[in-house]
């Protein structure tokens, strides 16, 4: 093998290395906080507010967020160093659920949170359309 060659590949191998390990140790910091996240999610089980209803659902969707996340590391792992764009989509349809939880003072922008879930759902079905996968 010449020179020319071994040098790309050893920047992208020790690049890919780099990645790696980089989202190992971002796996471990989204465990740790899923860990906490279910700590918080189990007082709230406890509690006897008006209130302790709606920061329920609050948790459980940033839970699923940080579930999600960690199912597109995971994925990234078994699919040969590769993100689904079908994982992002999820991720993103997720978050604007929550923002609609929290923030919905406004119609307006829980209109247009509701309109960029529906064009999410919509390249969501795109993207897993039997066309798209044949090419």
């Amino acid at each position: 093998m010449s020179e020319k060659r071994f040098f790309p590949q050893g920047i992208s191998s020790f690049l890919q290395w780099i990645l790696n390990v980089s989202l190992l140790i971002l796996a471990l910091i989204l465990v740790v906080f899923l860990a906490k996240e279910t700590y918080a999610l189990a007082l709230v089980l406890f509690e006897q507010s008006k209130e302790a209803s709606y920061l329920l659902v609050e948790k459980i969707v940033v839970y699923f967020l940080y579930f999600e996340f960690l199912a597109l590391i995971v994925k990234y792992f078994k699919t040969d160093y590769h993100f689904p764009l079908r994982y992002f989509l999820y991720i993103g349809i997720t978050a604007m659920v929550r923002l609609i939880i929290v923030d919905h003072s406004s119609p307006v922008n829980t209109l247009l949170f509701s309109g960029s879930i529906l064009l999410m759902v919509i390249a969501l079905f795109l993207v897993s359309s039997d066309r798209l996968k044949k090419s």
